[in-house]
């Protein structure tokens, strides 16, 4: 079911976000050189970080409390459609590989399905009901968390996640580039992140796709290294899938340790390649079995398991 919203009022609505606003000193861009559009491009681009920074505060309560839930065995769910949805499932798609999580465990839900990653699937951000639908498969439980992304703020299909996932008493935060947003407005956690008029009228995807893909990246990657991905900045839980990775693997084993390539080799094959067991192997003198134990003991924290020998 889609909305049947008179396009009247849409459009009253739509000229009220700033997400939405005409810039008329902008009128004659397409009469510029490409160096002096480049420039204003990069200028506009320029400003994201600072509007992500004044909702740090927000950003931060909102991690914090995913990751506690996400401790306990919790989800991170990303929902949105268009250029919300493919950056959720974007940042989804990079968490298996970079610290080693399950793929269940970050997931990213766009409306119209898979095949609206790569085309637009008419009319499918505009109904409620299709959040709902893609959302009941998951079995939410209180220790998940459903973030819906939208850059007005008022897409029905973010919104729709966000309102579902309270009646199963999931944590939610709504992801928004307007103020007073209803996304906002409907989740536990709003965070709305102002970047003001596009370069080009409407076209969310320019700063409003970067400002989401900033807190985006900050959701995720903070919340790994709260959950123990990560010895510093070293990135621990790293899945060694192909060359570059496994080399990556042996890098970060000799940053963490000192050690030279031998003791990094079989320290590596004694622990099945697992990077954050070979360094405990290393640096607490102890076999593979028992790195694997401490490490189990600590939650999977490296720096707690480290601790524990000291």
């Amino acid at each position: 079911m889609t909305s049947t919203s008179d396009p009247r009022d849409l459009r009253t609505e739509l000229e009220s976000l700033t997400t939405e606003a005409f810039r008329p000193e902008l009128a004659d861009i397409d009469r510029l050189p490409t160096l002096d559009i480049a420039r204003l491009m990069n200028g506009e681009d320029a400003t994201v970080a600072g509007a992500v920074a004044a909702r740090l505060p927000q950003i931060t309560a909102a991690i914090d409390a995913v990751a506690e839930r996400m401790a306990r065995g919790g989800r991170l769910v990303y929902a949105g459609a268009g250029t919300a949805g493919r950056l959720g499932i974007l940042d989804a798609s990079e968490c298996p590989p970079t610290f080693n999580t399950d793929p269940s465990r970050v997931v990213g839900l766009i409306a119209g399905g898979p095949e609206a990653v790569v085309t637009s699937v008419e009319g499918a951000e505009d109904s409620r009901e299709l959040a709902r639908a893609d959302l009941e498969p998951v079995g939410l439980t209180p220790d998940d968390t459903v973030v819906g992304i939208s850059a007005s703020g008022r897409t029905p299909y973010a919104i729709g996640a966000v309102e579902y996932a309270r009646t199963r008493g999931s944590l939610t935060v709504g992801l928004a580039c307007n103020p007073g947003s209803p996304l906002g407005a409907a989740a536990d956690h709003g965070i709305e992140i102002v970047v003001g008029p596009e370069l080009l009228t409407g076209s969310t995807r320019l700063k409003a796709g970067t400002a989401q893909k900033l807190v985006l990246n900050m959701l995720s990657t903070i919340t790994m290294i709260r959950l123990g991905k990560t010895y510093g900045n070293l990135m621990v839980d790293v899945r060694a899938s192909n060359d570059k990775l496994r080399a990556r693997s042996h890098r970060i084993v000799a940053l963490a340790t000192g050690a030279g390539d031998k003791e990094i080799e079989e320290a590596l094959t004694a622990t099945d390649g697992e990077v954050k067991n070979a360094i405990l192997t290393i640096l607490a003198d102890v076999d593979g079995p028992t790195a694997a134990r401490l490490l189990e003991e600590s939650g999977g924290h490296l720096r707690a398991a480290l601790e524990s020998r000291s």
